[in-house]
């Protein structure tokens, strides 16, 4: 245990304070030692996890504190913690008896018949997330549209009357009140629909249970939100939150119900379980990547890569099904609305274009080490500004106004970047089509960007010319990236590039992490795309002969997709992503290549943009591999002892207690033979959990009414899974004085099998069976068999590779 920094500490008394030097600040609190673990006793032959000292921030302050801690102007604010506040799910089925009878009931036509429900539920995330995918682009565009239009004819009236400080205001105006309309829903109304919700979902495959993150209320939130983020001018995409849209879906329609409108459809009964319902999330995030970008495979990558923890081959095609459906749909509905309003379609909410050529030259592998550099940069910058926030901007009004703000600024720096630009280039008659609509003048249709016949930009330039540098800001960012990899050589200067690259770097660097629904990748491929075609510029200029292979679209191409490996760390998926999104397989390789350098030279300095704030969060989230070192460690020093263990048949005062008891809120406990010393372990039989007790204290399922003519139907797994997922608390539950004294046999319902290691089991064996199973609670016995501990997420999740070796985070009630 030499190479161990920092460990939990250890005390006899659950209410004695930690030693000296031990204290951590909490994350939203006003400070408090870590929770040390106490080994009390008590009776009734039930071992108890002591209580751990921390902190409560959820208890009620002494009148004396409340006007100081209420409302603190900082939170403090400690990496090295790791948050109690997050629940394991239940990724490993309960194999008790009433599932084993029901397996074995069901016939072959039966487990068809689940098969095809699958499938059909796959089909309907698939049609639903593209539904979604299309409301968005359509209210977007639209919104857009209009706003651009209303500016840009302030512009065109003020230009030759002056008063463009006017045309200034109006533009950071609209921004600012739409962006707030976005942020006021998401700080007021649903917190966790800030962000892209890509990390929120990397944790929910996991294994980790975020807190309403698969809520229809947060579905609602986030469709509303991202819309105003867009439309706000804030440089932000809509990809990550039709990602996490898409996983709404899933959780919600694999579950045949809604339970925030209380309304069951009795379908799909099966799939109420943490296991099915992880599955189809997983389907859920690919519909939403394909919805996005157009690209069916590079969905199904994208959730093998960034999100599923577990997999396999039947699964692939399930999500690959719900990928296509969801690309179908988008483009079905799509075609028909841009038919009616005289319109061209694109597939998919974002569509690169066609690059018809081959690759010109290998010289694009210059920008991967840059690219792998501007992401770290980019990610240690988010990474403090995001402490920032934590400790500063944690009230709702100031996230609304710090989003405001944010809006503001990126008006007015696009505004003056435009004003002083004089990047005027001529407009020729080949170059009307690569311009969006919103660049028109009140001839052009109402419905913006999808007509692409109209004039150019002018704003300040010469009759005759358009404004490069408006072509790149007056825009939404899909389109900025479709222009910087389409517009013919010559369309930019390298100095507008070159601005425009530092300053939009800088503004996606503060967006991305404001209390507003909003992702980065389109940011991202946005400052790739611009400073691969500044790369493309300046090397056909250096170079001999460089302008007849130097093209600029294909470095943009290149350095976009560098630039978001750089930041967010993905490679396999990404490439199929950008291939599927051209339309180019040739450029394949060339793209696998420079994101594995961009991952490389990133991985290097700092972790991905995602790994970041998951951590930031105090996430106790398990890689794939144990912390290298760790084979020092077994089992015995790692787990959780002594440990609450219930008998066969227990007294259902002593379960409601234990169950009752907030200093123990613990959702599994080992089942054992009954011993008649308290202080000897019982031999395990079993292992339930929390949310069983529960359904069995509600449905009254005691010994005695069994005996009696009280009983009723007996209990069926329909009850357990009718209660998933949002179980009652157990004070919601009544029991008698009388009922207190009955006595619960569990034996039917525990689960006969649970997964167990002895107590010299290593950390690398005990992490590798845990993550690979996706289990909840790992027993650890004796070699007599005897309970002795138990193994968590957290307790595993507590140790992690820092600088001085092996290093124990701390817990914290955060």
């Amino acid at each position: 245990m030499a190479n161990i920094t920092k460990k939990v500490s250890w005390s006899s008394r659950g209410d004695e304070p930690a030693p000296a030097g031990e204290g951590t600040p909490l994350l939203n609190g006003a400070g408090g030692a870590a929770r040390s673990y106490s080994r009390q006793f008590s009776g009734s032959g039930i071992f108890q996890i002591g209580r751990l000292s921390t902190v409560d921030l959820e208890e009620d302050p002494a009148p004396e504190e409340e006007s100081a801690i209420s409302r603190p102007k900082e939170i403090p604010h400690n990496e090295k913690l790791l948050s109690l506040k997050y629940e394991s799910l239940d990724y490993d089925n309960s194999e008790n008896q009433l599932f084993l009878e029901e397996e074995r009931r069901m016939s072959y036509m039966g487990f068809r018949c689940l098969e095809i429900s699958r499938w059909v539920v796959c089909a309907l995330i698939g049609i639903l997330t593209g539904l979604i995918a299309c409301f968005i682009d359509i209210v977007v565009e639209n919104l857009a549209g209009l706003k651009y239009k209303v500016i840009k004819e302030n512009i065109e009236k003020f230009t030759e009357a002056g008063g463009l400080s006017i045309s200034l205001i109006l533009w950071a105006f609209l921004n600012s009140v739409i962006v707030m309309m976005g942020a006021i829903i998401v700080a007021f109304f649903e917190p966790i629909a800030a962000g892209s919700g890509i990390p929120q979902i990397k944790c929910y495959l996991n294994g980790v249970k975020i807190p309403r993150v698969v809520r229809l209320k947060t579905l609602v939130v986030k469709v509303c939100g991202v819309i105003c983020s867009v439309a706000g001018g804030l440089a932000v995409g809509k990809e990550g939150p039709m990602i996490h849209s898409g996983a709404v879906v899933a959780a919600g329609v694999s579950q045949g119900r809604s339970t925030s409108l209380k309304k069951d459809f009795k379908i799909f009964e099966y799939f109420r379980r943490d296991t099915e319902k992880r599955d189809f999330v997983s389907a859920g995030a690919a519909a939403g990547v394909s919805a996005a970008f157009g690209a069916p495979v590079g969905g199904v990558l994208f959730s093998l890569e960034e999100g599923a923890s577990f997999w396999n081959q039947m699964l692939t095609w399930r999500i690959f099904f719900a990928s296509m459906i969801s690309t179908f749909t988008l483009n079905f509905f799509l075609s028909i609305y841009h038919n009616k309003t005289g319109e061209l379609s694109n597939p998919g909410l974002i569509n690169f274009g066609r690059f018809d050529s081959d690759v010109s030259s290998p010289a694009f592998l210059h920008l991967q080490g840059m690219c792998g550099l501007l992401g770290a940069l980019f990610n240690v910058l988010n990474y403090w500004l995001t402490i920032f926030r934590i400790r500063y901007i944690h009230r709702p009004c100031l996230q609304v106004m710090e989003a405001m703000l944010v809006a503001a600024v990126t008006a007015t720096v696009s505004f003056a970047m435009i004003y002083f630009s004089d990047d005027c280039q001529p407009l020729g008659e080949d170059q009307a089509e690569n311009y969006p609509l919103q660049v028109s003048i009140s001839s052009c249709p109402v419905v913006p960007f999808r007509s692409y016949v109209c004039p150019t930009l002018q704003l300040f330039c010469a009759d005759g010319e358009y404004n490069s540098m408006a072509t790149a800001f007056f825009n939404t960012p899909e389109r900025s990236v479709r222009s910087l990899f389409h517009n013919p050589p010559g369309s930019y200067n390298p100095p507008t590039l070159g601005v425009f690259t530092l300053t939009y770097f800088f503004l996606a660097c503060w967006t991305y992490g404001l209390t507003v629904s909003a992702g980065v990748f389109i940011p991202s491929l946005l400052i790739g795309a611009a400073w691969g075609r500044l790369f493309g510029i300046m090397l056909a200029h250096i170079t001999p002969y460089g302008s007849i292979w130097a093209d600029p679209g294909k470095y943009a191409l290149i350095g976009a997709a560098a630039q978001l490996g750089g930041i967010v760390r993905m490679t396999l998926s990404l490439t199929v992503i950008l291939v599927e999104a051209t339309g180019n397989v040739t450029y394949g390789f060339p793209i696998m290549l420079v994101l594995m350098t961009a991952k490389i030279v990133g991985d290097y300095f700092v972790e991905g943009l995602y790994d970041i704030h998951i951590k930031l969060q105090s996430v106790p989230f398990l890689h794939w591999e144990a912390p290298a070192t760790s084979h020092a460690l077994t089992a015995r020093e790692v787990m959780s002892s002594p440990v609450t263990c219930f008998n066969r048949v227990e007294k259902v005062g002593t379960i409601v207690d234990v169950l009752s008891n907030t200093s123990t809120n613990h959702n599994g406990f080992p089942v054992v033979t009954r011993v008649m010393d308290d202080d000897e372990p019982g031999k395990i039989c079993g292992l339930i959990l929390r949310s069983q007790l529960i359904v069995l204290l509600k449905h009254k399922v005691f010994v005695e009414r069994t005996r009696s003519r009280l009983n009723q139907r007996k209990l069926q797994l329909k009850d357990f899974r009718d209660a998933y997922p949002r179980f009652p608390p157990i004070q919601s539950i009544h029991v008698s004085q009388d009922e207190r004294e009955c006595m619960m046999d569990l034996t039917e319902f525990m689960n006969p099998t649970p997964y167990t290691v002895t107590q010299e089991t290593s950390l690398p064996r005990v992490f590798k069976l845990f993550r690979a199973l996706g289990l909840r609670h790992l027993v650890v016995v004796d070699s007599e068999n005897r309970v002795v501990g138990l193994v968590t997420r957290k307790d595993l999740a507590r140790y992690h590779l820092g600088k001085h070796g092996l290093e124990e985070l701390q817990l914290a009630q955060t």
